[in-house]
Protein backbone atom coordinates (compact mmCIF):
# COMPACT_ATOMS: atom_id res chain seq x y z
CA UNK A 1 0.00 0.00 0.00
CA UNK A 2 2.80 2.37 0.90
CA UNK A 3 4.58 1.49 -2.37
CA UNK A 4 1.40 2.26 -4.33
CA UNK A 5 1.03 5.60 -2.61
CA UNK A 6 4.67 6.39 -3.27
CA UNK A 7 4.24 5.46 -6.93
CA UNK A 8 1.17 7.68 -7.30
CA UNK A 9 2.97 10.55 -5.59
CA UNK A 10 5.99 10.10 -7.85
CA UNK A 11 3.79 10.09 -10.97
CA UNK A 12 2.00 13.21 -9.78
CA UNK A 13 5.29 14.97 -9.11
CA UNK A 14 6.57 13.99 -12.56
CA UNK A 15 3.39 15.23 -14.24
CA UNK A 16 3.59 18.51 -12.33
CA UNK A 17 7.23 18.95 -13.36
CA UNK A 18 6.42 18.22 -17.00
CA UNK A 19 3.53 20.65 -16.94
CA UNK A 20 5.70 23.34 -15.36
CA UNK A 21 8.11 23.09 -18.30
CA UNK A 22 5.43 23.90 -20.89
CA UNK A 23 2.85 26.66 -21.20
CA UNK A 24 -0.10 27.53 -23.44
CA UNK A 25 -1.56 31.02 -23.74
CA UNK A 26 -4.96 31.96 -25.17
CA UNK A 27 -5.01 35.50 -26.59
CA UNK A 28 -7.03 37.63 -28.93
CA UNK A 29 -8.49 40.97 -29.99
CA UNK A 30 -12.09 42.09 -30.36
CA UNK A 31 -12.48 45.40 -32.18
CA UNK A 32 -15.97 46.77 -32.86
CA UNK A 33 -17.57 50.17 -33.38
CA UNK A 34 -19.07 52.59 -35.88
CA UNK A 35 -17.50 52.79 -39.35
CA UNK A 36 -18.38 55.34 -42.02
CA UNK A 37 -16.95 56.61 -45.26
CA UNK A 38 -17.47 57.21 -48.93
CA UNK A 39 -15.60 56.57 -52.15
CA UNK A 40 -15.88 57.79 -55.72
CA UNK A 41 -14.39 55.91 -58.68
CA UNK A 42 -14.39 57.30 -62.19
CA UNK A 43 -13.08 54.65 -64.60
CA UNK A 44 -13.98 52.88 -67.80
CA UNK A 45 -14.70 49.74 -65.81
CA UNK A 46 -16.83 51.27 -63.05
CA UNK A 47 -18.84 54.11 -64.59
CA UNK A 48 -22.58 53.98 -64.07
CA UNK A 49 -25.05 53.41 -66.90
CA UNK A 50 -25.57 57.17 -67.19
CA UNK A 51 -21.85 57.74 -67.65
CA UNK A 52 -21.19 59.31 -64.27
CA UNK A 53 -18.73 58.35 -61.59
CA UNK A 54 -19.60 55.47 -59.28
CA UNK A 55 -20.02 56.52 -55.65
CA UNK A 56 -20.30 54.27 -52.61
CA UNK A 57 -21.19 55.25 -49.06
CA UNK A 58 -20.94 53.15 -45.92
CA UNK A 59 -22.43 53.72 -42.47
CA UNK A 60 -22.57 50.76 -40.12
CA UNK A 61 -21.67 49.22 -36.82
CA UNK A 62 -18.69 47.25 -37.99
CA UNK A 63 -15.48 45.63 -36.90
CA UNK A 64 -11.69 45.58 -37.00
CA UNK A 65 -11.03 49.21 -37.92
CA UNK A 66 -7.95 49.57 -35.71
CA UNK A 67 -6.96 45.91 -35.39
CA UNK A 68 -8.22 42.78 -37.10
CA UNK A 69 -10.22 40.77 -34.55
CA UNK A 70 -8.63 37.41 -33.82
CA UNK A 71 -8.36 34.41 -31.51
CA UNK A 72 -5.04 32.71 -30.97
CA UNK A 73 -3.23 30.01 -29.07
CA UNK A 74 0.50 29.97 -28.48
CA UNK A 75 2.74 27.89 -26.31
CA UNK A 76 6.26 26.72 -25.61
CA UNK A 77 7.93 23.71 -24.06
CA UNK A 78 11.36 23.61 -22.46
CA UNK A 79 13.37 20.78 -24.05
CA UNK A 80 16.45 21.34 -21.91
CA UNK A 81 19.94 22.50 -22.79
CA UNK A 82 18.68 25.90 -23.93
CA UNK A 83 16.32 24.30 -26.47
CA UNK A 84 12.58 24.87 -26.61
CA UNK A 85 9.66 24.05 -28.91
CA UNK A 86 6.94 26.57 -29.67
CA UNK A 87 3.74 26.91 -31.68
CA UNK A 88 1.16 29.51 -32.70
CA UNK A 89 -2.35 28.98 -34.11
CA UNK A 90 -4.21 32.23 -34.81
CA UNK A 91 -7.53 32.76 -36.59
CA UNK A 92 -9.52 35.78 -37.74
CA UNK A 93 -12.79 36.62 -35.98
CA UNK A 94 -15.71 38.53 -37.52
CA UNK A 95 -17.89 39.90 -34.69
CA UNK A 96 -20.44 41.47 -37.05
CA UNK A 97 -21.38 38.20 -38.79
CA UNK A 98 -23.59 35.44 -37.44
CA UNK A 99 -21.13 32.63 -38.17
CA UNK A 100 -17.83 32.22 -36.34
CA UNK A 101 -15.61 32.96 -39.31
CA UNK A 102 -17.92 35.37 -41.10
CA UNK A 103 -20.46 34.90 -43.88
CA UNK A 104 -18.20 36.38 -46.54
CA UNK A 105 -14.92 34.69 -45.57
CA UNK A 106 -15.78 31.15 -46.69
CA UNK A 107 -14.40 29.43 -43.60
CA UNK A 108 -12.26 30.02 -40.57
CA UNK A 109 -9.43 32.24 -41.79
CA UNK A 110 -5.94 31.12 -40.82
CA UNK A 111 -3.76 34.10 -39.89
CA UNK A 112 -0.84 32.11 -38.49
CA UNK A 113 -0.24 28.42 -37.85
CA UNK A 114 3.30 27.18 -37.26
CA UNK A 115 5.52 25.00 -35.09
CA UNK A 116 9.21 25.64 -34.45
CA UNK A 117 12.34 25.07 -32.41
CA UNK A 118 14.43 27.67 -30.59
CA UNK A 119 18.01 27.59 -29.30
CA UNK A 120 18.99 30.27 -26.80
CA UNK A 121 21.85 32.41 -28.05
CA UNK A 122 21.38 31.38 -31.69
CA UNK A 123 17.80 31.81 -32.89
CA UNK A 124 14.76 29.88 -34.05
CA UNK A 125 13.18 28.17 -37.07
CA UNK A 126 9.54 27.37 -37.81
CA UNK A 127 7.32 25.67 -40.42
CA UNK A 128 3.78 26.73 -41.41
CA UNK A 129 1.75 29.77 -42.38
CA UNK A 130 3.67 32.82 -41.18
CA UNK A 131 4.16 36.53 -41.62
CA UNK A 132 6.68 37.60 -44.26
CA UNK A 133 9.87 39.64 -43.66
CA UNK A 134 8.33 42.66 -45.43
CA UNK A 135 5.24 42.54 -43.21
CA UNK A 136 7.33 42.25 -40.03
CA UNK A 137 9.57 45.16 -41.02
CA UNK A 138 6.52 47.25 -41.86
CA UNK A 139 4.82 46.47 -38.55
CA UNK A 140 7.83 47.68 -36.57
CA UNK A 141 8.07 51.00 -38.46
CA UNK A 142 4.45 51.98 -39.21
CA UNK A 143 3.07 55.08 -37.44
CA UNK A 144 -0.54 53.91 -37.92
CA UNK A 145 -0.03 50.53 -36.30
CA UNK A 146 -0.96 48.70 -39.54
CA UNK A 147 -4.66 49.46 -39.00
CA UNK A 148 -7.32 48.63 -41.59
CA UNK A 149 -8.39 52.17 -42.42
CA UNK A 150 -7.78 54.23 -45.55
CA UNK A 151 -4.92 56.74 -45.39
CA UNK A 152 -1.83 54.51 -45.33
CA UNK A 153 -0.25 53.82 -48.74
CA UNK A 154 2.63 51.75 -47.36
CA UNK A 155 0.57 49.11 -45.58
CA UNK A 156 -2.59 49.62 -47.70
CA UNK A 157 -4.61 47.35 -45.43
CA UNK A 158 -7.91 48.83 -46.60
CA UNK A 159 -9.09 48.60 -50.22
CA UNK A 160 -7.11 51.09 -52.28
CA UNK A 161 -10.04 53.21 -53.44
CA UNK A 162 -13.01 51.83 -51.53
CA UNK A 163 -14.54 52.76 -48.19
CA UNK A 164 -16.99 49.85 -48.13
CA UNK A 165 -14.87 47.44 -46.10
CA UNK A 166 -12.72 48.57 -43.20
CA UNK A 167 -11.47 45.12 -42.21
CA UNK A 168 -9.40 44.12 -45.23
CA UNK A 169 -6.21 43.45 -43.33
CA UNK A 170 -5.91 39.94 -44.76
CA UNK A 171 -4.90 41.41 -48.12
CA UNK A 172 -2.82 44.34 -49.20
CA UNK A 173 -2.13 45.93 -52.56
CA UNK A 174 1.34 46.91 -51.41
CA UNK A 175 2.76 43.67 -49.99
CA UNK A 176 2.28 40.00 -49.18
CA UNK A 177 1.41 39.81 -45.49
CA UNK A 178 1.78 36.05 -44.96
CA UNK A 179 2.66 32.93 -46.90
CA UNK A 180 1.71 29.30 -46.42
CA UNK A 181 4.05 26.30 -46.92
CA UNK A 182 6.84 28.38 -45.41
CA UNK A 183 10.07 27.76 -43.50
CA UNK A 184 11.38 30.76 -41.55
CA UNK A 185 14.54 31.41 -39.54
CA UNK A 186 15.13 34.22 -37.05
CA UNK A 187 18.42 34.99 -35.33
CA UNK A 188 18.79 36.19 -31.76
CA UNK A 189 19.79 39.81 -31.18
CA UNK A 190 23.56 40.34 -31.41
CA UNK A 191 24.69 43.83 -30.41
CA UNK A 192 21.41 45.35 -31.57
CA UNK A 193 21.38 43.46 -34.88
CA UNK A 194 19.11 40.58 -35.90
CA UNK A 195 18.28 38.89 -39.21
CA UNK A 196 15.50 36.72 -40.63
CA UNK A 197 14.87 34.60 -43.70
CA UNK A 198 12.00 32.67 -45.27
CA UNK A 199 11.63 30.03 -47.97
CA UNK A 200 8.22 29.12 -49.40
CA UNK A 201 7.63 25.95 -51.39
CA UNK A 202 4.32 24.62 -52.79
CA UNK A 203 4.95 22.78 -56.08
CA UNK A 204 2.48 20.33 -57.64
CA UNK A 205 3.53 18.66 -60.92
CA UNK A 206 1.38 16.19 -62.87
CA UNK A 207 2.61 14.11 -65.78
CA UNK A 208 0.54 13.31 -68.89
CA UNK A 209 -1.06 9.87 -69.15
CA UNK A 210 -3.96 7.83 -70.53
CA UNK A 211 -7.31 7.03 -68.95
CA UNK A 212 -9.27 3.74 -69.14
CA UNK A 213 -10.59 4.66 -72.58
CA UNK A 214 -7.09 5.17 -73.90
CA UNK A 215 -7.51 8.95 -74.11
CA UNK A 216 -4.49 11.09 -73.34
CA UNK A 217 -4.87 13.23 -70.22
CA UNK A 218 -2.94 16.45 -70.00
CA UNK A 219 -0.45 17.16 -67.26
CA UNK A 220 0.97 20.38 -65.99
CA UNK A 221 2.20 22.12 -62.90
CA UNK A 222 1.10 24.67 -60.33
CA UNK A 223 4.21 25.92 -58.60
CA UNK A 224 4.34 28.64 -55.97
CA UNK A 225 7.67 29.33 -54.32
CA UNK A 226 9.81 32.18 -53.13
CA UNK A 227 12.25 33.50 -50.59
CA UNK A 228 12.81 36.54 -48.43
CA UNK A 229 15.40 38.21 -46.21
CA UNK A 230 15.09 40.77 -43.44
CA UNK A 231 17.37 42.62 -41.04
CA UNK A 232 17.00 45.23 -38.32
CA UNK A 233 19.31 47.26 -36.09
CA UNK A 234 18.73 49.17 -32.87
CA UNK A 235 21.05 51.85 -31.53
CA UNK A 236 19.81 53.71 -28.45
CA UNK A 237 16.59 55.44 -29.61
CA UNK A 238 17.15 54.74 -33.32
CA UNK A 239 15.72 51.69 -35.08
CA UNK A 240 15.99 50.69 -38.75
CA UNK A 241 14.62 47.66 -40.60
CA UNK A 242 14.70 46.45 -44.21
CA UNK A 243 13.30 43.40 -46.00
CA UNK A 244 13.12 41.95 -49.50
CA UNK A 245 11.09 39.04 -50.82
CA UNK A 246 10.75 37.45 -54.27
CA UNK A 247 7.68 35.27 -54.89
CA UNK A 248 6.89 33.34 -58.06
CA UNK A 249 3.73 31.59 -59.29
CA UNK A 250 3.90 29.31 -62.37
CA UNK A 251 0.84 27.51 -63.75
CA UNK A 252 1.62 25.83 -67.05
CA UNK A 253 -1.88 24.39 -67.66
CA UNK A 254 -3.37 27.85 -68.07
CA UNK A 255 -0.61 30.00 -69.42
CA UNK A 256 -0.69 33.75 -69.02
CA UNK A 257 -1.35 35.30 -72.43
CA UNK A 258 0.88 38.29 -73.04
CA UNK A 259 -1.10 41.39 -73.95
CA UNK A 260 -4.54 40.04 -73.03
CA UNK A 261 -4.60 41.05 -69.37
CA UNK A 262 -2.74 42.97 -66.71
CA UNK A 263 -0.84 41.07 -64.00
CA UNK A 264 -2.89 41.46 -60.84
CA UNK A 265 -1.25 42.89 -57.76
CA UNK A 266 -2.28 39.71 -55.91
CA UNK A 267 -0.83 36.65 -57.61
CA UNK A 268 -0.74 33.58 -55.35
CA UNK A 269 -3.73 31.36 -54.70
CA UNK A 270 -2.73 30.49 -51.12
CA UNK A 271 -0.20 33.12 -50.21
CA UNK A 272 -2.21 36.06 -51.50
CA UNK A 273 -6.03 36.13 -51.62
CA UNK A 274 -7.60 37.54 -54.80
CA UNK A 275 -7.68 41.31 -54.64
CA UNK A 276 -6.93 43.57 -57.58
CA UNK A 277 -6.33 47.30 -57.78
CA UNK A 278 -9.92 48.49 -57.78
CA UNK A 279 -10.71 50.72 -60.74
CA UNK A 280 -7.10 50.84 -61.92
CA UNK A 281 -6.29 47.27 -62.92
CA UNK A 282 -7.93 43.94 -63.49
CA UNK A 283 -8.74 41.69 -60.55
CA UNK A 284 -8.33 37.96 -60.06
CA UNK A 285 -5.51 35.52 -59.51
CA UNK A 286 -2.82 36.24 -62.07
CA UNK A 287 -0.85 33.30 -63.50
CA UNK A 288 2.88 32.99 -64.16
CA UNK A 289 3.99 36.05 -62.23
CA UNK A 290 7.25 37.09 -60.60
CA UNK A 291 6.39 39.28 -57.60
CA UNK A 292 9.27 41.24 -56.00
CA UNK A 293 8.74 43.37 -52.89
CA UNK A 294 11.01 45.62 -50.82
CA UNK A 295 10.42 47.70 -47.68
CA UNK A 296 12.70 49.89 -45.58
CA UNK A 297 11.68 51.80 -42.47
CA UNK A 298 13.12 53.65 -39.50
CA UNK A 299 11.97 55.13 -36.21
CA UNK A 300 13.48 57.55 -33.71
CA UNK A 301 12.13 58.09 -30.21
CA UNK A 302 12.45 61.74 -29.17
CA UNK A 303 10.81 61.07 -25.83
CA UNK A 304 7.79 63.32 -26.26
CA UNK A 305 7.00 61.67 -29.62
CA UNK A 306 8.24 58.95 -31.92
CA UNK A 307 9.01 59.71 -35.58
CA UNK A 308 8.53 57.20 -38.41
CA UNK A 309 9.64 56.92 -42.05
CA UNK A 310 8.93 54.14 -44.57
CA UNK A 311 9.45 53.25 -48.22
CA UNK A 312 7.93 50.31 -50.10
CA UNK A 313 8.26 49.04 -53.67
CA UNK A 314 6.47 46.17 -55.38
CA UNK A 315 6.63 44.92 -58.97
CA UNK A 316 4.55 42.06 -60.41
CA UNK A 317 5.98 40.95 -63.76
CA UNK A 318 4.75 38.40 -66.28
CA UNK A 319 7.23 35.52 -66.58
CA UNK A 320 6.23 35.22 -70.23
CA UNK A 321 7.50 38.73 -70.98
CA UNK A 322 9.24 41.19 -68.66
CA UNK A 323 7.66 44.02 -70.70
CA UNK A 324 4.33 43.36 -68.96
CA UNK A 325 4.16 44.44 -65.36
CA UNK A 326 2.46 46.52 -62.68
CA UNK A 327 4.70 48.47 -60.32
CA UNK A 328 3.61 50.15 -57.11
CA UNK A 329 5.70 52.25 -54.72
CA UNK A 330 4.99 54.55 -51.79
CA UNK A 331 6.70 56.48 -49.01
CA UNK A 332 5.30 57.62 -45.68
CA UNK A 333 6.27 59.73 -42.69
CA UNK A 334 4.44 60.03 -39.39
CA UNK A 335 4.56 60.67 -35.67
CA UNK A 336 3.04 58.94 -32.67
CA UNK A 337 2.90 60.31 -29.11
CA UNK A 338 1.26 59.98 -25.70
CA UNK A 339 -0.38 63.33 -25.04
CA UNK A 340 -1.24 62.18 -21.51
CA UNK A 341 -0.51 58.84 -19.81
CA UNK A 342 -3.84 57.52 -21.17
CA UNK A 343 -4.28 59.40 -24.47
CA UNK A 344 -2.22 58.43 -27.51
CA UNK A 345 -2.37 60.12 -30.93
CA UNK A 346 -0.79 59.64 -34.33
CA UNK A 347 -0.62 61.36 -37.71
CA UNK A 348 0.82 60.26 -41.04
CA UNK A 349 1.09 61.35 -44.65
CA UNK A 350 2.07 59.26 -47.67
CA UNK A 351 2.68 59.56 -51.39
CA UNK A 352 2.54 56.73 -53.91
CA UNK A 353 2.36 55.83 -57.57
CA UNK A 354 1.43 53.06 -59.98
CA UNK A 355 3.24 52.33 -63.21
CA UNK A 356 2.07 49.77 -65.75
CA UNK A 357 3.40 48.14 -68.91
CA UNK A 358 3.41 49.39 -72.47
CA UNK A 359 3.55 52.72 -74.25
CA UNK A 360 1.38 55.68 -73.28
CA UNK A 361 0.65 54.28 -69.83
CA UNK A 362 1.36 57.21 -67.50
CA UNK A 363 1.95 56.92 -63.79
CA UNK A 364 -1.05 57.06 -61.47
CA UNK A 365 -0.13 59.26 -58.52
CA UNK A 366 -1.65 58.84 -55.06
CA UNK A 367 -1.63 60.77 -51.81
CA UNK A 368 -3.11 59.88 -48.44
CA UNK A 369 -3.12 60.91 -44.82
CA UNK A 370 -4.49 59.63 -41.53
CA UNK A 371 -5.20 60.92 -38.02
CA UNK A 372 -6.02 58.75 -35.03
CA UNK A 373 -6.20 58.63 -31.27
CA UNK A 374 -6.51 56.02 -28.50
CA UNK A 375 -7.94 56.59 -25.04
CA UNK A 376 -6.83 53.75 -22.76
CA UNK A 377 -9.38 52.79 -20.14
CA UNK A 378 -6.97 50.08 -18.98
CA UNK A 379 -3.99 48.15 -20.29
CA UNK A 380 -6.35 45.91 -22.27
CA UNK A 381 -9.22 48.19 -23.29
CA UNK A 382 -9.18 51.41 -25.29
CA UNK A 383 -11.53 53.69 -27.19
CA UNK A 384 -10.33 54.93 -30.59
CA UNK A 385 -11.15 57.48 -33.27
CA UNK A 386 -9.56 57.29 -36.75
CA UNK A 387 -9.96 59.31 -39.94
CA UNK A 388 -8.21 58.61 -43.24
CA UNK A 389 -8.34 59.99 -46.78
CA UNK A 390 -6.84 59.00 -50.12
CA UNK A 391 -6.86 60.36 -53.69
CA UNK A 392 -5.66 58.71 -56.92
CA UNK A 393 -5.03 60.98 -59.89
CA UNK A 394 -6.84 60.80 -63.23
CA UNK A 395 -4.70 58.67 -65.50
CA UNK A 396 -4.47 55.26 -67.17
CA UNK A 397 -2.87 52.22 -65.59
CA UNK A 398 -3.26 48.76 -67.06
CA UNK A 399 -6.51 48.22 -68.95
CA UNK A 400 -8.64 50.93 -67.30
CA UNK A 401 -8.38 54.64 -66.76
CA UNK A 402 -9.89 57.02 -64.28
CA UNK A 403 -9.53 58.64 -60.89
CA UNK A 404 -10.62 57.75 -57.39
CA UNK A 405 -10.99 59.27 -53.96
CA UNK A 406 -12.12 57.85 -50.64
CA UNK A 407 -12.26 58.50 -46.93
CA UNK A 408 -12.88 56.34 -43.86
CA UNK A 409 -13.75 57.26 -40.29
CA UNK A 410 -14.33 55.05 -37.30
CA UNK A 411 -15.11 55.31 -33.60
CA UNK A 412 -14.87 52.09 -31.62
CA UNK A 413 -13.64 50.06 -28.72
CA UNK A 414 -10.85 47.51 -28.78
CA UNK A 415 -10.24 44.87 -26.13
CA UNK A 416 -7.22 42.59 -26.01
CA UNK A 417 -7.02 39.44 -23.95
Amino acid sequence: MKKSLLAVAAMGAFASAAQAQSSVTVYGILDVGYIGGNSTVSSNAQRTATGGAKSTNVSKFGQSAESTSRLGFKGSEDLGGGMSAFFTAEFELTPEDQTLSGNTRGGLQNRQAFVGLKKNGIGQAAFGTQYTPVFNAGTATNPNGQNNMIGDLVYAGAPEVSATDANAGTTSNSQTNRTSNTLTAQSDNFGGFSASAMYTLANVNTSSGANSAGQITSGGNTNANGWGLGADFTYNKFYVAAAYQALKQITSTSNYQVGTAVPSSQVWKDAQPTNGITGLATTGNALNIQDNQFLAGATYDFGILKAYAQYINRKATSTASSNYYVKRSAEQIGVRSYITPTIEAWASGSLGRYQAYGANQPTANMNAWQLGSNYYLSKRTNLYAIYGQQIISTTAVGTTSGSASANNYAIGVRHTF
